[in-house]
């Protein structure tokens, strides 16, 4: 026996039901006190869409225009490769659009030169400030200045995030993380994460963006307690005058389709590559034909167990020549 203190401990009936909490921050764009990040390629609007949510949360207005804040309240940033000025001209445009005043939000900036999520000195400034102003929402824009670990290593990255769940419990805060994609294709987009993946598993919302070749962007969200939402596609606006540039949804990709009678999809999948001269990979099904992944997988894996496709390395599936039902021999090239 040590004589330790032991840890604190409630039977079920005796803890919160959380009836009068909403479920949600922004719904149905992040979790009320989620942790978890928003991420993307280079360039694809992510410091945009985290002020995004910020002012919304702050000054209890619709984000992207159309998505209600159920979780209001003070707001705290820390951008850490924007200058000051840019800062504030970011958040006065995003006021702009919502004829807002500035002055009013209640929103705060960290304007230390350095914040370190590695270093214990830093964390402990950083808990003093979640204490002293009690947000709802902490934007921490981008990771990756922010601490001198090997994200590919889980042993480096977990102690990262065990002490931001912490702070997330502690202040019922809801912790929004600017990250990095990898530029290789991933199943789900929360894979695409860079770094171990011990950084998806951590999660409780996250929102990829992504750029299509038009110019918009992709939204694609996914929630650990929740129904995720079709994609939704985006694109930077202003006015005429070039003031009060924002985010807005110009539209939604269609719903995957939830079933679809296996013969009907083998069909699909067949004439998809039948139509193509080169091989194509699961994701390039997966999105010509707007199916489920797991679907398409099951079918896939019948057709082969068939000998009618077979997959040329990380190059994709084809057709197997002189099969049945195909009309086609392999793509040539």
């Amino acid at each position: 026996m040590t004589g330790a203190e032991t840890l604190p401990v409630a039977r079920v009936t005796e803890l919160p039901t959380g009836a009068e909490e909403s479920d949600w921050l922004v719904n149905p764009l992040w979790s009320r006190a989620g942790v978890g990040f928003l991420f993307g390629p280079p360039k694809s609007s992510k410091s945009w869409m985290g002020l995004e949510l910020a002012v919304s949360v702050a000054s209890n207005t619709p984000c992207l225009g159309r998505f209600p804040v159920e979780d209001p309240g003070a707001v705290l940033v820390y951008l850490a490769e924007d200058g000051l000025p840019q800062v504030r001209a970011r958040i006065t445009a995003l006021c702009e659009h919502r004829s807002v005043a500035a002055s009013g939000l209640d929103l705060r900036v960290v304007t230390a030169p350095s914040l370190r999520l590695d270093l214990q000195e830093d964390l402990a400034r950083l808990r003093s400030t979640l204490e002293r102003f009690r947000p709802r929402l902490l934007l921490l824009d981008p990771l990756i200045r922010m601490h001198r670990l090997n994200e590919n290593r889980a042993e480096e990255v977990s102690g990262l995030l065990g002490n931001l769940r912490e702070l997330q419990r502690t202040f019922d805060v809801a912790i929004v993380l600017v990250h990095h994609a990898r530029k290789r294709t991933a199943t789900s987009p929360g894979e695409a994460l860079r770094g171990s993946g011990d950084l998806y598993a951590w999660v409780d919302s996250a929102a990829h963006l992504g750029k299509l070749e038009d110019g918009r962007l992709r939204l694609t969200l996914e929630h650990r307690a929740a129904r995720t939402p079709p994609p939704m596609i985006l694109e930077l606006a202003s006015r005429p005058d070039g003031s009060g540039t924002h985010l807005r949804v110009v539209g939604n990709e269609p719903a995957l389709e939830e079933e679809s009678p296996v013969n009907t999809l083998s069909a699909r999948v067949l004439a998809a590559l039948e139509n193509r001269r080169e091989p194509m990979t699961t994701t390039a099904l997966r999105d010509q034909l707007r199916v489920r992944n797991d679907h398409l997988r099951r079918v896939i894996a019948d057709l082969e167990s068939q000998e009618l496709v077979t997959r040329l390395g990380r190059a994709g599936w084809v057709l197997v020549a002189g099969s049945d039902g195909a009309k086609s021999t392999l793509p040539l090239g």
